[in-house]
């Protein structure tokens, strides 16, 4: 395919299409009324302890994009460094000194590693698994923050390559990710996605921008078609990750489609603009597309995400 390749589209859903859609998703997602962890239940000891064993190489790659703080047409309210006391001001100075500074951020941004917390969708009032919104454990803590996944999130990575797969450099935005591409994915690099994995799906998003510059992603941007969450569900993925939104803008029909049957729906922690350039080379080399990966949120107990990095270990 050339460089403007684009898939046949498919068609929009109804609101009914949708709804019919989400209720099938979320019997998938029945681990009982009380649970809190969603699709991080599918991660086991067992599929840890086999997620080890993909480090061969013994090499580790940041899947996160540097923080930016310069304002852009995707991200005009960008993080703020503040350098209160810099390395260079001790210069001359004898004895200890301590350089120090402060990072604020807007999380949910559209230029920014992060990943969703479940409280961070609410669809009709609920967050997932029937969650009230605004509802506190008994700790006193508000239910489905990022806390959820405070010790770590550790499992085996899968990186499904769709630009690689259609022969283009990038998705352009407004395209869709599909089932019928995912499995394509999956046998061109001879690999399957499994329970308790963590997936990674790769647009060319961030190809993209650092080629042709920043554009209003909140308005336009490649992700998946909201019936690929079939396939999610019936893979027993842990966690899904892409280098953009994992939504596609303009969406079809109900806003975020991604979001509400992945978060709300699924019980299921998105990863947003991530940075797949350095793994996908070095997987490209090594001939294998899976991998160790751990994601550490940071300890936010009321917060509804968090800035993040995660790193992949081959």
């Amino acid at each position: 395919m050339g460089a403007n390749a684009r898939t046949p589209q498919p068609a929009d859903l109804a609101p009914a299409e949708f709804q019919q859609l989400y209720e099938r998703l979320r019997r998938h997602a029945d681990h009982g009324p009380d649970d809190r962890r969603g699709a991080l239940n599918h991660i086991t000891a067992e599929t840890m302890r086999a997620a080890a064993g993909e480090v061969r190489l013994g090499r580790s790659v940041s899947l996160a994009a540097p923080v930016e703080t310069v304002p852009a047409a995707d991200n005009p309210k960008p993080s703020t460094h503040d350098m209160i006391s810099s390395p260079a001001e001790h210069r001359h100075k004898p004895g200890l000194n301590f350089a120090y500074d402060r990072l604020a951020m807007n999380i949910h941004g559209d230029a920014d590693s992060h990943i969703d917390a479940l409280c961070h969708v609410v669809y009709e009032g609920r967050m997932y698994n029937g969650v009230a919104a605004g509802s506190a454990e008994p700790d006193g803590t508000p239910a489905l923050s990022i806390d959820v996944a405070h010790d770590g999130i550790v499992g085996r990575g899968v990186l499904l390559d769709i630009p690689r797969l259609r022969g283009v450099p990038w998705l352009e935005p407004g395209d869709h990710v599909t089932t019928a591409d995912l499995t394509a994915a999956e046998a061109a690099q001879h690999v399957r996605v499994g329970p308790g994995d963590l997936l990674f799906v790769r647009v060319g998003h961030r190809r993209r921008r650092n080629s042709l510059g920043p554009w209003d992603a909140a308005a336009a941007r490649t992700g998946l078609h909201p019936t690929a969450l079939e396939f999610l569900a019936e893979r027993k993925v842990a966690v899904l990750g892409s280098d953009g939104n994992n939504d596609t803008a303009p969406s079809l029909g109900v806003a975020f489609p991604v979001h509400v049957l992945a978060i709300n729906a699924l019980g299921l922690h998105l990863l947003d603009y991530l940075q797949f350039g350095e793994l996908r080379a070095v997987c490209e080399q090594a001939g294998r597309w899976s991998f160790l990966c751990v994601i550490a949120p940071l300890r936010l107990p009321a917060a509804t995400g968090s800035p993040v990095n995660p790193i992949a270990v081959l």
